[in-house]
């Protein structure tokens, strides 16, 4: 029985074989390896990725979709919205000798931020992440300061993972097409990230980014003074123009203020 894709889901599935291919070797699968793929639909990159990995975990939220995954005997099936999946249980079920957790997958792209938000809380856990996202997602993802992509998204991912964009994906190849161009990116935890508290870093961002076009003085210099930040940070200047070292500095130094 064909599956009919489901808007509310957010589904298009992807059909393009080359594509497939293309993202299984950026993948770089290899037998015995933890994998968590979020979003299997028809199972285009789950065949591959399970005939080299030997087994695979999936997250999917659609019932149909899950039943008929089921009866692959080399998957573990979880039948759930990924952003109610506690990703570090996961991990501990899934990986062994202190291995960690690779993630993949095709993430709705009405809830794609949401899912990169849940997935940075667990980012202990992960060794790296592979997704295919609206191509503009991405470019904000990997923007660099003092381009007009570069925002809250750039800033909030770029403090945790290295990342690159390492395919563009077409619309033709999905069914249904979206009406917007797809791609992969590559997201690599830093093996050493700045220490801060991760609420104080979205809350200054967040602020700074509320009206992108003014300078900093209006919205994050006053949020600054109500804090009591006694500190240098140049407000004469607008958020885009702040690179992400000299947020996660001030993140610092607010989460200092306020032990």
């Amino acid at each position: 029985m064909k599956h009919i894709p489901r808007k509310r889901f957010g589904q298009h599935f992807l059909t393009d074989q080359g594509i497939v291919e293309g993202i299984v070797r950026a993948i770089a699968p290899r037998p015995g390896q933890a994998v968590v793929e979020i979003g299997p639909g028809l199972a285009a990159l789950t065949q591959p990725l399970v005939e080299r990995l030997g087994h695979l975990t999936v997250i999917e939220l659609d019932r149909d979709l899950a039943r008929q995954l089921r009866q692959h005997p080399q998957l573990t099936v979880v039948e759930s919205d990924v952003l109610k999946v506690d990703v570090r249980d996961l991990a501990h079920t899934a990986c062994a000798n202190e291995q960690k957790l690779r993630v993949v997958g095709n993430l709705p792209y009405n809830i794609s931020t949401p899912i990169l938000f849940h997935l940075l809380e667990a980012v202990q856990v992960i060794e790296d992440q592979h997704f295919m996202l609206q191509k503009e997602v991405i470019d904000r993802m990997v923007a660099a300061p003092s381009t007009s992509d570069y925002g809250r998204l750039s800033v909030m991912l770029q403090w945790r993972y290295a990342m690159e964009n390492v395919l563009f994906v077409p619309p033709h190849s999905f069914d249904p097409p979206p009406r917007v161009d797809s791609a992969v990116v590559r997201m690599v935890p830093h093996a050493t990230p700045e220490a801060l508290d991760v609420k104080v870093l979205s809350e200054l961002v967040q602020v700074a980014f509320s009206q992108r076009r003014k300078l900093l003085r209006h919205t994050l210099g006053k949020w600054l003074d109500g804090e009591g930040f006694g500190g240098q940070f140049d407000v004469q200047r607008r958020a885009e123009e702040v690179p992400v070292a000299q947020y996660v500095a001030l993140a610092q130094g607010i989460g200092q203020l306020r032990q």
